[in-house]
């Protein structure tokens, strides 16, 4: 995650050093782990709501209304950032 932040372009950093980071997923239930990465990126982390949930009804909200979402969508393999 540090290495992420290290790499995001500055006026994107600005935005989650003032907003925080928001975890979803079930990775986001583990207790404790928003205190430890918080600690670790120095940066405050939260858990969404219902955050089993939360990916899926974000994905049907996409596919629901994919005109306007379709410029954010990632259209081939060339525009995924590489890997180390």
């Amino acid at each position: 995650m540090k290495e992420v932040l290290e790499t995001t372009p500055p006026e994107i950093v600005s935005d989650i050093i003032h907003r925080g980071v928001y975890l979803a997923g079930g990775g986001a239930l583990i207790k404790g782990l928003d205190q430890l990465l918080s600690a670790y990126i120095e940066v405050p982390v939260y858990i969404v709501d219902e955050p089993l949930t939360v990916v899926a009804r974000g994905t049907g909200i996409v596919l629901e209304d994919l005109d306007n979402y379709r410029e954010m969508l990632i259209q081939n393999d060339d525009e995924l950032p590489l890997k180390n």
